[in-house]
């Protein structure tokens, strides 16, 4: 299969902190920076969401007491941070990197404007979507989800601590058998747990390919990227 032209690439928070149990690894995210840097530099264009679990999961217990709205737009500002470091780390390779938030911050970061988003990419410039929608009760999947369609990616790539979609949880039934694709339908149908079932059924019905994968596999961004049968495409 042939490269692909132009990705969206989402990243949990949690992938941040490394094996620390919240907050940020510094030596994890040079790792994930030096592996996503190999993407533009072989000409594919690459818009990047991060969640804000690393920093959500350390306040959890504080927000199960809070109001939703104000829980989701802290976990939204989490977003912002893990952003940030990624760009810092990105640009210490050399790699042009655009933070772009939904929630305007602009001593911070460019505001969300799509057609800058996609003149950014054309430039080769890496772009991560900070913030989600700025709406609540959006996980950051849908956010992606949204994002990808608007600047119109080919596919959304999704990294994962396993090796693609399973009819089950791998990580606690050793008898889990793995898909190497599957039907949206499908997914949504068994409740695989890949994306929320609103990002899914968005994917579905606008024919957005959700491409699922490991990352913790060396090389596999770039072998996702250049258009390798990696983990499982849900289409």
């Amino acid at each position: 299969m042939d490269p692909y032209k132009r990705i969206l690439l989402k990243l949990s928070g949690e992938v941040m902190a490394g094996q620390q149990p919240f907050g940020i690894d510094p030596e994890r995210v040079k790792s994930l920076a030096a592996e996503v840097a190999e993407v533009p530099r072989a000409g594919v264009q690459l818009g990047v969401v991060v969640g804000g679990g690393n920093f959500f999961r350390g306040v959890a217990a504080a927000a199960q007491q809070m109001d939703r709205v104000t829980a989701d737009h802290m976990g939204m500002l989490a977003t912002v941070i893990n952003s940030l470091a990624l760009q810092d780390a990105l640009e210490r390779l050399g790699v042009y990197t655009r933070v772009m938030s939904a929630i305007q911050m602009h001593q911070v970061a460019e505001p969300y404007i799509r057609r800058r988003a996609i003149r950014h990419l054309e430039k080769g410039r890496v772009v991560i979507f900070a913030a989600g929608t700025s709406n609540p009760y959006f996980s950051t999947d849908t956010g992606a989800t949204l994002r990808a369609l608007e600047i119109r990616a080919e596919v959304i790539a999704k990294a994962t601590r396993v090796d693609g979609v399973y009819d089950k949880d791998p990580l606690r039934h050793p008898d889990a058998v793995m898909f190497h694709e599957v039907g949206y339908q499908e997914v949504l149908a068994k409740n695989l747990k890949v994306m929320d079932a609103s990002a899914v059924a968005m994917c579905r019905d606008n024919q957005l390919p959700i491409r699922v994968f490991n990352l913790n596999t060396p090389g596999n961004i770039m072998r996702m990227s250049m258009g390798e049968a990696v983990g499982t495409i849900i289409h």
